[in-house]
Parts: C-alpha cells; structure tokens; sequence
C-alpha cells in the first residue's frame, strides 16, 4: 500500500529558526485555530513524522495527551483514523468539536447571526443585569479574571445556546471569546492583567469565530473519516484502546516543567461548566501526570515505578537539598522533588499499559522537553522517558532535537526533542 503524500515543504527543516519551527503557519490555521492552547506543538511536526514512519490511508494514529487536538485534527485532515485520550475536559471538548465537520456551513453561519441578534437585543433591554455564576464556581476563577460588563454579554450569549441546545461549533467559539474579552494574559504562564478591560465586543467577536469556522467547513470534506477522542486518563491507555489497534503514536505529554494546564483552561472551563466546584477540579487533576506541584496529592502513588531509577532519584535529591540550601521550607517547593519522581513514573505507567494496545511495529514519537524549573535542577526528560521505554521493551530509534529554549531563569538553551520508538511486539 502506497505511502500518505505529503508535501515537499512538510519535512521538519533544520534551516528554520527556532522560534518559526514551533509556530502556527498560515496555511495550517483552518480548524487548528479554532482553539488552541498557547504552548500547542506546530502541525508540520505532526506531518513530518507522518511521512517518516510511512503512514498510508489505512494508518490508525493516537495522541494518549491529545490536548486541543494538534495531532489528532491533522491526521483527520490527511485523511487517516485519528484516536484522542485527554483528561482535561475543556480540552477534549475542544478536539471533540475540531473533529466534527458535519454542520452546514451556510447554517452556522445564518443561525449565529439569529442569535447574535437576540443577544444583542436582550443585552440593550437589560444593561445592568448582574452577571450570575454560582458562588463555588465563582470561587475557581483568578480575581478579576474577566470585569463584569464583559461576564454578562458572555453569559447572556451562553444562555441562549444553552436554552436552544446549539451546536457545539457555538459553544467553542464563546470559549474564544470568553478568553478574548477577559483579562487574563499568557506569556506562556496564565496571570491577571493590571489593565482590565472594563468591556469587550464579545458577541461580535463570537459572531468572527463562527465565520472562521463555516468557512473552514466550507473547503474540508465532511464525509472523511471522523475521529474520536475519549476523556480520560492516558496513563490507563488500555481503557480506551483495543488490543493491537494503533499503528502511530504522536504526542506532547506535558513536562515537568511547574505548568498547571487546568489553571490555562480555567475562565472557559468555569463558563461552559466543565467545572462547577473545587471537589470537580481536584477530581480532574487526579486524572492527570502529576507534572506540577499543584496537582500532587496524598494519595499519589506512580512514582513506585521509578524506584529503579538512580538517576531520577538522584535528580529529586538534588532538588531537595537545593531547597534545603535555599531555606525553602513551605510552599509548593516542598513537593518539587515529588513532582519528578510522580511525573517520571506516570509515563512509565502510561508507556507500560500503551503495549498491549500497539500492533507489532507500532512506531512512536514524543516531543518533551528539558526542564530547569524546579529551583534550576536540570532534568534530561528525553533520555530518562527513552531509559523507561527501552527497560519496558520498546526499542529507541532516535532522539531528535527539535528546538531549543531559552531558561528565563538561568539563561540556558534548554532542548526540545522527538523521542522516537518502536514497538516490536
């Protein structure tokens, strides 16, 4: 069976620089910029190693960390089966709605400007309706994270979708809007803004969104093969996948790195009621690779996988006594060298329960990163998660340097890489 055809330009270039090897290009945005996370990998990536583990039309490729859908909505585009797991809701929504290409286009786009018209009326009726969100998911959301004038148009607009049972497309892109018209900043960390932002044309922005996306619509083809992605935990692969049923894995599990991926989703996550209260977000995070210190509970117990790991274990020493040096006795800098430890043995438990699940020959690429956030401890993520692999079967490939990254901290090229490996069964 013949190849997938890919372009000329799909390779990963090493001529490009580092900050363009990592970005959106133009060509790329349908769908992709539906909704996305602000440290997503570039789809050229995703193609690159398409064409180099010689996928055809009949390859079946899975993201265990699919994220807002980077690998999974290419490999739709391309035509292949594409299989998702992410624990995050907000984010397995997203790629949920990425992966449907069934509306009309010339319907979502006549039936928002419907709704836009009666939100807009709604809102000139009452202008002073108090914004209304229950006190605990209230509580969820950082101060100030969105002013008042701009929570009600968002809330206004959120309950004529709900009231009529819209299509998703909608909801997704007052998600967009919701963080358009809030005042939070990325820069990648999630933080408040000292200029808020006392109002937003968030109806109108939401209206350009789902223009975007009727005309994306308007050139995919809707009858192609539709993938799936499954809420749930990717260190439990095995749950969601059937035995010898994947042919690729390409994905970018998070690093421990100190990043709360629930924090970037939060203002949406609260509004669409992905998240209602405290006990839902702490039931999500267990469901998550301990990566951060925020999401490291009592009850953890991954890291018994890693216990034959010297190296790691001498990296979580080392960021103890870095502490203990540093005199850093509260706060989340106590559970730093937990983290690593929990981090390193969730993927090993991810990689262990993936086997049963690959077809002999399975071919597999993890973009991860070199870390120094836990008190400027470097952490080698590539070689230790391609050590697990090789003592749990696999066979490593390579290690492709993808870019580098500049430490804010300590000023040191930090590298990304591509862990490839393969399955022999």
């Amino acid at each position: 069976m013949a190849s997938l055809k890919l372009s000329d330009s799909d390779p990963l270039s090493l001529d490009l620089g580092h900050k363009a090897r990592n970005q959106l290009s133009e060509k790329d945005r349908a769908v992709h910029n539906w909704y996305r996370f602000i440290l997503s990998f570039p789809p050229h990536l995703v193609r690159h190693y398409l064409q180099r583990f010689q996928a055809t039309e009949k390859t079946v490729v899975v993201d265990p960390f699919a994220g807002t859908g980077t690998t999974v909505v290419e490999v739709q585009k391309l035509g292949l089966p594409a299989i998702g797991i992410e624990a995050n809701p907000m984010a397995q929504f997203a790629c949920s709605v990425k992966l449907d290409w069934s509306p009309q286009p010339e319907y979502l786009w006549q039936k928002a400007q419907t709704i836009a018209a009666a939100v807009r009326n709604e809102l000139t009726l009452l202008p002073n309706l108090t914004p209304n969100l229950e006190p605990d998911a209230h509580a969820l959301l950082f101060k100030d994270a969105i002013s008042p004038r701009p929570l009600q148009k968002v809330l206004t607009l959120l309950g004529h979708l709900d009231r009529a049972a819209m299509l998703p497309h909608y909801r997704l892109a007052l998600a967009n809007s919701a963080v358009f018209a809030s005042n939070l900043r990325f820069a990648p960390e999630v933080s408040v803004s000292r200029k808020h932002k006392s109002d937003a044309q968030v109806v109108d922005h939401w209206l350009d969104q789902v223009r975007t996306m009727a005309q994306d619509l308007a050139v995919l083809k809707g009858d192609s093969v539709a993938g799936v992605v499954h809420l749930g935990d990717a260190r439990q692969p095995h749950r969601y996948l059937a035995p010898e049923s994947i042919d690729i894995v390409i994905t970018s599990p998070p690093y421990p790195n100190e990043k709360d991926y629930t924090r970037t989703t939060r203002l949406e996550s609260v509004l669409l009621g992905f998240l209602e209260n405290k006990a839902e977000l702490q039931a999500i995070k267990h469901t998550l690779v301990r990566s951060n210190s925020r999401s490291v509970y009592r009850d953890d117990d991954d890291d018994q996988w890693i216990q034959m790991y010297p190296q790691i274990l001498e990296i979580a020493q080392t960021i103890d006594q870095r502490r203990a040096e540093l005199g850093k006795t509260s706060g989340f800098s106590r559970l730093y060298s937990r983290a690593t430890k929990l981090y390193f043995g969730g993927m090993a438990r991810h990689l262990a329960n993936l086997r049963s699940r690959l077809r002999p020959g399975a071919q597999l690429a993890y973009v991860v990163g070199e870390q120094a956030s836990y008190l400027q401890v470097h952490i080698p993520t590539g070689s230790l998660l391609a050590h697990i692999a090789k003592d749990l079967g696999y066979e490593l490939i390579d290690i492709d340097l993808f870019r580098t990254r500049r430490a804010s901290k300590t000023e040191v090229d930090l590298r990304e890489e591509v862990v490839l490996l393969r399955w022999s069964g």
